[in-house]
């Protein structure tokens, strides 16, 4: 069995690093924009339409955000460099316990959380009237958490723990420099695979649906990027997922697909936040803007502001562009 290379994990580590980095930069982006698009609403009425789900849209960037904090919990360049000045108590036990908690949180949890918002958002438009806020933390906390809980369980009270070989229920490994090396459980993975198939099939119905009464050529893109990245990337990591049980963390080919499982997540959070929150509101804001020079328009001109007013409109978020029945 090939060992680990202590350059290549480094380097593994700190590729996800930078990626995380990017993505907590691009969460508080996004929180900037919903929280500019909030005080903006306020003054201007036109606004308050386009700022009806920003609570939903916040709870992606949310989800996202934490999700990467439980993500650079599992890297051991992140735990030796920055939380062990931090914790200096923090041993080999400690180091384990994140692991476990890392398995429940991301598979069981954020990652999940996450994923249904975008498809609370994505439903949301073909609806003629917009879903209450309390409906969508409803919607994501009673699937989340009842998933949650079984990983939780797997984890901790495994029933098959003493059926099941090592390789396949193990979630860290302990290197000679005592190191700790978080995995991803076989049985963990199986119940991620069931999810990611029923949101999968969900999906697609869902972007069926909403392409099917789309009529902007923008949103169409939109909606055909967001739903290829997702039924592309979401398949891929279970398949990375299955993969990880043929070897143990301490080969570099386990690193390879760790890095996957962890792109193919990235992806989904880097297009949900793209396109599901940056977009829209910088499209809402731009409208308000152009609303907001009405006043000091002649009147002639008004009609060509109209038109082009309609058509910014249109772009501004997915709820807007279907045809209302």
């Amino acid at each position: 069995m090939n060992t680990v290379s202590p350059i290549l994990t480094s380097a593994f580590d700190l590729t996800t690093v930078i990626l995380i980095s990017s993505l907590i930069v691009l969460s508080v982006l996004s929180l900037c924009f919903i929280f500019h698009l909030r005080l903006k609403s306020k003054s201007l009425t036109y606004l308050q339409g386009f700022n009806s789900l920003w609570t939903v849209r916040f709870l992606l960037v949310l989800f996202i955000f934490f999700w990467c904090i439980i993500e650079l919990f599992r890297l051991p360049f992140f735990r030796r460099k920055y939380l062990y000045p931090l914790s200096p108590s923090l041993g080999i036990t400690q180091q384990a316990n994140l692991c476990k908690i890392h398995v429940i949180l991301s598979l069981g949890f954020f990652e999940p959380a996450f994923l249904l918002t975008l498809l609370f958002l994505l439903n949301a438009s073909i609806r003629k009237k917009t879903p209450n806020d309390g409906w969508a933390v409803t919607f994501v906390f009673s699937t989340c958490l009842p998933l949650g809980i079984i990983q939780g369980l797997l984890i901790y009270f495994n029933p098959l723990e003493h059926r099941v070989p090592s390789l396949l229920r193990q979630t860290f490994v302990i290197l000679e420099d005592d190191s700790v090396l978080c995995a991803y459980p076989f049985l963990n993975s199986v119940v991620f695979a069931a999810f990611a198939a029923a949101y999968c099939a969900w999906l697609l119905f869902s972007c069926w649906k909403v392409l099917s009464l789309v009529i902007n050529k923008g949103l169409r893109i939109r909606i055909y990027t967001l739903g290829s990245v997702v039924l592309v990337a979401l398949p891929l990591q279970v398949v990375s997922l299955a993969f990880t049980v043929l070897w143990s963390p301490e080969a570099d080919i386990y690193g390879v697909v760790s890095l996957v499982v962890f792109f193919c997540a990235f992806f989904c959070a880097v297009a949900g936040e793209g396109i599901l929150v940056i977009k829209p509101v910088s499209d809402a804001l731009a409208a308000g803007g152009n609303c907001c020079m009405w006043p000091t328009c002649r009147q002639d001109s008004l009609p060509a502001e109209e038109e082009k007013m309609e058509e910014t409109v249109a772009m501004v978020d997915i709820e807007k562009g279907v045809v209302q029945g």
